[in-house]
């Protein structure tokens, strides 16, 4: 698809967007197995869509995605593309999503995954120090 092509919008009152530090510890695990281990996620909310949590590639276990071929566009953040998330139960296509180079607005999710949680166990537990 030609990139000129798209439409590209900017989050405001009608489609807010906002990704804030979490400020919390998140586990995520498929089938009881951990896959990612952070205290560095990011929450995006945007529109009336739950909350997902970004969480650093680099806090992700080594092996755990595969990318995959699948491409998709959203015009307030980019091109995200996919993986394969592999883990005990075998390998599930397209669980994941990343945007390599969101727009401006969103930029800060660069080098950050996110899970679809049919997919995964998602845990966001308490700041160190809080009850």
């Amino acid at each position: 698809m030609d990139r000129t092509a798209r439409p590209v919008r900017t989050p405001g009152p009608d489609h807010p967007i906002t990704v804030e530090p979490t400020g919390a510890r998140v586990v995520v695990r498929a089938g009881g197995q951990v896959i990612a281990d952070t205290a560095a996620a990011l929450t995006l909310r945007e529109a009336d869509y739950p909350a997902v949590q970004y969480i650093p590639l680099a806090d992700v276990a080594e092996g755990a995605l595969r990318p995959t071929d699948t491409l998709t566009y959203c015009p307030y953040k980019g091109d995200a593309s996919y993986f394969a998330l592999t883990g005990p139960a075998g390998e599930v296509a397209d669980a994941v999503w990343s945007y390599e180079k969101p727009y401006d607005a969103v930029d800060v999710i660069a080098g950050h995954v996110a899970f679809y949680p049919q997919h995964v166990e998602i845990e966001i537990g308490t700041t160190e120090g809080r009850a």
